[in-house]
């Protein structure tokens, strides 16, 4: 089993830790992982700001890279969401037999469904409350929505239960959007940053130190407005997390 790792743009220029965590815990866990030097964007940006036309380019670009390997795996669940759903269509002509769209995954979706592990690495001493990110609920089914009448999951704790020394929390109302939205958080600022407020402060009364997720977007959303009002409370991609130690 070949897995590709790709590195969302935000991630590999902001948040590059993110990236290297990901690639030392799916090591750590047996799997042959392979990063593609030349990858470039997912075509998420051009598309949400509406020049789908500029997106198509890189979508293909993506398709060339990945198409060939068994998984492809991403810590974003905004990124491989974009991909899964919208790359079929956006590809058109150019889609190839073994689509990379039907083969990527977040890094958690690709942990707890694929491999399975017994056990983590890593080990936490900490209290983390879950941010459950818009599209890994809603689009990649890392946890159960709150509007469906479902029996209630959580793929983000089961993996984090495995890490030695951990308390995990969940805020009040917890997949509402913390209102950073990509384009949303650019175009409609104040209404975004007064939701990122208010998802800010469910977290804080968990007595979480820490705000851990599978999306760097939203975690750094909701950390720039913590900076700016001086609260206590650290952000942590759930992947730091699950390869603390390593």
């Amino acid at each position: 089993m070949k897995i590709g790792l790709f590195i969302p743009c935000y991630v590999d220029a902001l948040y590059p830790e993110v990236g290297v965590a990901t690639y030392k815990l799916l090591k750590s866990l047996g799997v042959d992982v392979e990063y593609p030097l030349d990858q470039t964007c997912c075509g998420q940006p051009m598309a949400n700001a509406g020049f789908e036309d500029m997106g198509k380019k890189v979508a293909v670009s993506f398709d060339e890279k990945f198409s060939s390997f068994d998984y492809v795996v991403a810590p974003s669940a905004s990124c491989a969401a974009f991909v899964k759903l919208n790359h079929p269509r956006m590809l058109g002509e150019h889609k190839h037999e073994c689509m990379a769209s039907g083969k990527i995954m977040e890094v958690v979706e690709f942990i707890h469904d694929v491999v399975k592990p017994e056990s983590l690495p890593g080990r936490f001493p900490h209290v983390v409350s879950i941010h459950n990110s818009c599209h890994g609920v809603r689009e990649l089914g890392l946890s159960s929505p709150s509007e469906r009448n479902v029996e209630k999951f959580s793929k983000i704790k089961d993996l984090l239960k495995m890490v030695d020394g951990i308390t995990v929390k969940e805020p009040e109302r917890p997949d509402e959007c913390c209102g950073f939205g990509g384009m949303f958080s650019v175009e409609e600022p104040d209404v975004s940053v007064q939701m990122g407020t208010d998802k800010l402060e469910r977290h804080i009364a968990t007595g979480a130190e820490y705000v851990t997720g599978p999306d760097s977007s939203c975690l750094m959303h909701m950390q720039g407005i913590a900076k700016r009002l001086g609260k206590p409370i650290q952000f942590i991609h759930v992947v730091q997390i699950l390869s603390a130690g390593l």
